[in-house]
């Protein structure tokens, strides 16, 4: 099984192609371009590197959302394109899920946080049991203080990883009462590799969609949204 997975969710940018169980290649850049600067370049240069026919893949798996409303607009649009010019299935992989899912084997809970700005984050919360990957939150967006009791809820030590760490970190330690670890630089962000191997396992179950299906996962509605609704509701 041949996967290419599409990661641009958040500030980072990130193409990956495993097979089997090896991961071929990987290409993550976490700089300040825009995704529609770097995402089509990125696969191109790792097609090239990889030697790779992207008519040889058998699935596309893309970070669905939550995220970046432009990023995961960007990323959808390319899988859905790629998907639909070869021919190929795709596999919605959830943003948070994927994050969460770099820490494949821990005993500890997984709590990823995205900065979903207004005092917000893109989070939910995991652990393993032995190979089982395990949801104890499925990822939603709610508020850093409403994330961080479920954590001490849940009463067991705690990696944290994500853009919206450094953002929050002050609350993590003034609210937080179960130990905890921040994760390093090299699992702190958005991996396509981790989105290419979880996928693996969507496939097994069937989870896979056509690219005319797929639509993004963006939890809540955007700022101009929000905005025309504010000023529908004051008409």
């Amino acid at each position: 099984m041949k996967i290419l997975a599409l990661d641009s969710s958040g500030l980072t940018a990130s193409v990956a192609v495993v097979e089997e169980d090896i991961l071929v290649g990987e290409y993550t850049i976490n700089y300040k371009k825009t995704h529609s600067q770097t995402l089509l370049p990125m696969l191109d240069q790792v097609s090239k590197e990889i030697e790779l026919d992207l008519n040889t893949v058998d699935y596309i798996a893309v970070a669905a959302g939550p995220g970046s409303f432009t990023g995961l607009r960007i990323g959808s649009a390319t899988a859905k394109g790629l998907g639909l010019a070869l021919k190929k299935p795709l596999v919605h992989i959830p943003t948070v899920d994927a994050l969460a899912y770099q820490f494949y084997g821990t005993d500890k809970n997984i709590c990823p946080l995205m900065d979903a700005r207004r005092n917000q984050v893109y989070t939910g919360m995991y652990s393993f049991k032995g190979e089982e990957f395990v949801t104890l939150k499925e990822q939603c967006a709610v508020s850093i203080e409403e994330i961080l009791e479920e954590v001490n809820k849940q009463g067991k030590e705690t990696v944290f990883l994500g853009d919206g760490v450094p953002v929050y970190l002050e609350k993590i330690k003034e609210l937080v009462k179960v130990p905890f670890l921040l994760a390093p630089a090299h699992r702190s962000r958005q991996s396509a590799g981790a989105v290419a191997v979880l996928a693996q396992q969507y496939v097994k179950m069937g989870k896979i969609e056509t690219a005319a299906e797929h639509m993004p996962d963006y939890l809540r509605l955007s700022q101009a949204e929000r905005e025309r609704l504010e000023k529908e509701k004051e008409a």
